[in-house]
């Protein structure tokens, strides 16, 4: 499934198939995004490598157009309407939530009003649940586990843990953070009624850039764990604070395996800190290896070292409906994508056609030495990796929804 990247394309293709990006490049996030445009670019060689995508009238190649958006509401539309302008039959985004909700409302107004330019948007990353539950749409297909399904998978690892009896939840103010502590706080309450959230807070996005104040109240309130789904420069500046602090506090986080957060913790993240994922680099056997590897010969840079299975599993999924469906137009990819099923020799996921959502498996990690037992690969040159803790087959995390889906025939 995953070939050699560098491999000759194909001599004559016709008009390539835009995929537009849509996500932060520039501000407190960059690194998120760029690390969204390296999986992306590599997905799209790998397909570009074995000739593209093949429709009635010939090979296509696919080719990556990506919009600044600024982490931004506003500067997204505006860059949907420079995406459809262009007639780009694909959009892409998944850092921030907020956005996620106003492209997906945007867009079914775009799809109504211009029937003969709709676009399909392909969600990577943004994990509110509403997503695929009452703002469900047609148009809109998710390829990351929802935050109550992560939450799901962290607080079975809290359940089994009779060491923690005091919680402290930590989360960035907006729509998505707000439901990381909600369902954290439900799932808690019903798997482990004896312990106590000890405290919660909710810091503005992307502007704390000392937050040794939160954790002297994570210190005081007694906490022996941390929740958080903060991610990009807010999970590393905390993970950095609570070194700082000299706190042996164990965090669960959404993210807590890249972007900086492994080197920032350094020794004082080894058996504490835990992430959450459908794949890590240490899952283990030989065609994984071969994946990560061949991610790392592309881009070779340390700093550069953030994998995302599930945006490799997005554009095969992609390519793989167009072919099935044999045209780009969204509604006949949307109905291709529907029960798709994406299995390689160590993945194996479904898109739930009733609400959109991937159903995948999902690792929980935990933070060790390289060349310690399960860890043969490090994070970003930091000489620290994730072993699996944790392994959660695609059947228990599915977790039931509540979409009310307006087909289009």
């Amino acid at each position: 499934m995953f070939s050699n990247v560098h491999a000759a394309t194909p001599v004559q293709s016709l008009t390539p198939i835009r995929i537009g990006m849509i996500d932060g490049l520039s501000g407190a996030f960059s690194n998120a995004g760029e690390a969204v445009q390296r999986n992306l670019q590599i997905a799209i060689e790998r397909i570009n490598a074995r000739g593209g995508v093949h429709l009635p009238d010939g090979q296509h190649l696919l080719q990556l157009s990506s919009f600044d958006n600024k982490q931004g509401v506003e500067d997204s539309l505006i860059a949907l309407k420079h995406l459809t302008d262009q007639h780009i039959p694909f959009v892409v985004q998944g850092n921030s939530s907020a956005v996620a909700l106003a492209l997906v409302d945007a867009i079914n107004k775009h799809n109504q009003r211009a029937p003969d330019n709709r676009v399909l948007f392909l969600n990577y990353s943004a994990v509110d649940p509403a997503l695929t539950n009452e703002k469900c749409s047609y148009w809109h297909f998710r390829f990351d586990a929802h935050a109550d399904m992560r939450m799901h998978a962290l607080t079975e690892v809290i359940k089994a843990d009779s060491r923690a009896k005091k919680i402290y939840l930590i989360g960035q103010d907006y729509s998505f953070g707000r439901q990381v502590n909600k369902s954290a706080r439900a799932m808690l309450a019903e798997k482990r009624p004896d312990i106590a959230i000890v405290g919660e807070d909710l810091h503005p996005i992307g502007k704390i850039k000392d937050f040794a104040p939160y954790m002297a109240k994570i210190k005081a309130s007694g906490a022996d764990a941390v929740i958080t789904g903060n991610w990009g420069n807010d999970l590393s500046l905390l993970v950095k604070a609570a070194k700082d602090a000299g706190m042996t506090t164990k965090f669960y986080t959404f993210y807590g395996n890249g972007l900086g957060a492994p080197a920032a913790l350094g020794d004082a993240g080894l058996g504490r800190v835990r992430a959450v994922a459908e794949w890590h680099p240490n899952a283990g056997g030989a065609d994984s290896d071969a994946f990560y590897q061949q991610f790392r010969q592309r881009y070779p840079d340390p700093r550069d070292d953030y994998v995302h299975l599930r945006m490799q599993v997005m554009v095969e999924m992609l390519a793989t409906a167009m072919e099935k469906a044999k045209t780009t137009e969204a509604a006949a990819v949307a109905r291709a994508m529907e029960g798709a099923q994406y299995k390689n020799a160590f993945h194996d996921a479904v898109m739930r056609a009733e609400d959109h959502q991937l159903i995948q498996p999902l690792y929980v990690t935990v933070m060790q030495k390289k060349g310690e037992s399960g860890v043969r690969f490090d994070n970003e040159g930091s000489g620290y990796g994730f072993k699996t803790e944790r392994y959660f087959d695609a059947r228990l995390t599915a977790l039931p929804g509540s979409c009310k889906m307006l087909r289009i025939k």
